[in-house]
């Protein structure tokens, strides 16, 4: 069983940045691919960026290309996302997830493991 929790969530002005953290238990967090989902009000939920188990490989969505940053510290099992240039639309609950996987899904039922999500609201 892999727990996440996230935290860093907040509100920032446009323009802005903010870094999301994901704390994982789990013994082989090494061997998991991470991913961060959001999901906006009235809205499917959306993968953001993912990270393979190595860390090699990385994975970003259109809409977040450029301005975030997936990264991961196997030494503390945290995966980390840095927001910058933050826009009004990337308001929405940021969710950390977990797939034993060596691919980068952008798929949500793929990922087997969900922290409980944060919130981030970017005010114009």
């Amino acid at each position: 069983q892999v727990q996440l929790v996230e935290s860093g969530g907040g509100l920032a002005q446009a323009g802005g940045s903010l870094r999301l953290s994901c704390a994982a238990s789990a013994p082989t967090f090494s061997s998991y691919t991470m991913g961060w989902f959001r999901q906006a009000p009235g809205k499917e939920r959306e993968f953001a960026a993912g990270i393979s188990w190595s860390g090699g490989r990385t994975k970003y969505a259109d809409s977040v290309k450029g301005r975030f940053t997936i990264s991961r510290d196997s030494a503390k099992n945290t995966v980390y996302l840095q927001m910058d240039t933050l826009k009004p639309e990337d308001t929405a609950v940021y969710y950390c997830a977990a797939v034993h996987s060596i691919v980068v899904s952008t798929i949500p039922r793929e990922y087997d493991y969900w922290g409980q999500g944060t919130q981030v609201t970017v005010s114009s």
